[in-house]
């Protein structure tokens, strides 16, 4: 994966439609004739690179000046977005919203004073109706300015109901704040530490839930409060392995969206992230058929007008469908099938890779792992593997000390007992610094480094042993990440019966539907 360009013209221009393409030259053209010509010089060039390289853009442009192209950088960035601005939206409520803002300071500044509150009045009754309490509170704030410098006579009493209103909206904005507050706190906590290892952090993940929590849960009413309140028992559950309760709390979120459905608009990429939870969910309790039917649900989704018509829904749709996708292949067995569309996952990754955060690009990188994995196809299993161990650690600790667990058993399935004992120690060392060691990992390297001493009538014996011992676990909470991020239980059973891994799955999915 080539390095992202982290050159915020060339990104801005990259995510450019060619409507928007088109829209920015016609305003540029507007001003004068030598500026407009140098910007839209510039954009071109950048436009027609692949990849950000200031050395190569000033060879091919010699009208452009090193000294002069900082500021011509500027320049355009700024061109672009006010060519951006005027195309107006008229679907956006943040447009509609700021724009009778706009409305109400215009017809202020030019001493109408009603009619700047009727404008006013207007804009709190569509910003109530779209659940819109931080622009309620400015047309407030401004009513009240209004107010308290001109005897407007608006209507009697207005002061106390102004008072009421403001202190109503206030109160539910902080609730939505310390809400929204706990809720990413919980998650760059997952994502720094993925879930929880032990009672130790169990309990702190745990207390910090329930001190920031307090009585919050009883006080929401409005959808942003009840949004901010289930993703922060989702993320909870989740780091706790509580999968039960993650479900729980992924369809709150998913039927909050569906009873106010015109929040879908609105919020679209909380509910994206919602549908990807709930799928997730399915995915972590085995529920092959609700995941199924969320996936088609999803799939529907993603070809609307909502997410046809926007980079960032894409996009985001894109990420989830293809992790759901990648869990449905799992719980099928079906990891040749799921290889098949891997050229166009990796097509679409170029395709965005200037917006793709380094977190789900190392999810994608082990997904694909797997299926190389599971359908016996262990040499391309360990180039993707590599991909994640070489790069910095920095994020999703977990991930990392899983996708060096599984590259230490695909060299052991490809037989490369050469760099096995050394590959065994360096594993451990890191998956210890890391203080990620559960008892399934420290059985797995037992297993791994008796077995340079079996031969193959004695490893089978040991492999019951083992498979005996790991079953008895699969319960244990702290356990569960292990079974999850790498089936160990079907590895076993696989060796045992000296066939794919896909296999055994297959047949565990195949006597699983026909018993539901």
């Amino acid at each position: 994966m080539p390095n992202r360009s982290t050159d915020t013209l060339f990104q801005l221009i990259k995510s450019l439609e060619k409507s928007e393409k088109r829209n920015f030259k016609l305003y540029a053209n507007r001003n004068a004739a030598g500026e407009a010509l140098k910007s839209v010089q510039l954009f071109d060039a950048l436009d027609k690179m692949d990849y950000y390289d200031e050395a190569l853009l000033l060879k091919k442009n010699e009208t452009i000046k090193k000294q002069q192209l900082s500021n011509s950088k500027a320049h355009l960035y700024k061109q672009i977005l006010s060519s951006l601005r005027l195309i107006n939206d008229e679907t956006n409520i943040d447009i509609q919203l700021n724009e009778q803002m706009d409305f109400a300071r215009i017809l202020y500044n030019k001493g109408l004073y009603l009619q700047s509150l009727k404008v006013l009045d207007r804009m709190k009754d569509l910003a109530k109706a779209n659940n819109q309490f931080t622009n309620l509170e400015q047309a407030l704030f401004f009513e009240k300015s209004i107010e308290s410098l001109y005897i407007t006579r608006s209507i009697q009493n207005r002061a106390e109901e102004l008072s009421k209103e403001t202190t109503e909206i206030n109160n539910s904005l902080t609730l939505t704040s310390q809400l929204s507050n706990l809720s990413l706190q919980l998650y760059s906590w997952y994502i720094q530490n993925g879930h929880s290892r032990n009672e130790t952090e169990d309990a702190a993940v745990q207390k910090f839930f329930i001190d920031n929590l307090g009585d919050k849960t009883s006080q929401c009413k409005h959808f942003y409060e009840k949004l901010y309140l289930y993703q922060s028992y989702c993320w909870n559950a989740f780091i706790r392995q509580d999968f039960l309760q993650y479900y729980r709390y992924t369809q709150k979120w998913v039927n909050l969206f569906e009873k106010e459905s015109f929040m879908i608009a609105i919020e679209t990429g909380h509910y994206i992230k919602g549908m990807h939870n709930l799928m997730g969910s399915h995915f972590d309790l085995g529920n092959h058929q609700k995941l199924k039917e969320t996936l088609e649900a999803f799939d529907k989704f993603c070809n609307s007008n909502i997410v046809v018509n926007n980079v960032n829904n894409r996009i985001q749709c894109f990420v989830y469908r293809t992790i759901s996708i990648f869990n449905k292949h799992f719980l099928e067995g079906s990891f040749t099938e799921g290889l098949q569309m891997i050229p166009e996952i990796e097509y679409k990754i170029k395709e965005y890779e200037i917006y793709m955060d380094r977190h789900r690009i190392l999810v994608f990188d082990y997904k694909i792992a797997c299926l190389y994995f599971g359908s016996g196809d262990y040499e391309k299993a360990i180039d993707y593997l590599n991909k994640i161990i070489n790069w910095k650690v920095d994020l999703r600790t977990d991930l990392q000390c899983y996708s060096r667990l599984l590259h230490l058993i695909a060299h052991y399935e490809l037989g490369n007992d050469e760099i096995l004992d050394s590959l065994i120690k360096s594993v451990y060392r890191f998956m210890s610094k890391m203080q990620n060691l559960s008892v399934v990992e420290e059985e797995i390297f037992k297993f791994i480094r008796k077995s340079f001493q079996l031969s193959v009538k004695t490893i089978k014996p040991e492999l019951e042993k083992l498979l005996v011992k790991l079953k008895r676990l699969q319960n244990n909470r702290f356990e569960t990440r292990a079974f999850i991020y790498l089936d160990i239980i079907s590895w076993l059973e696989s060796k045992l019966e000296n066939i794919p891994v896909q296999e055994v799955l297959k047949r565990k999915f195949i006597g699983k539907h026909n018993n539901n």
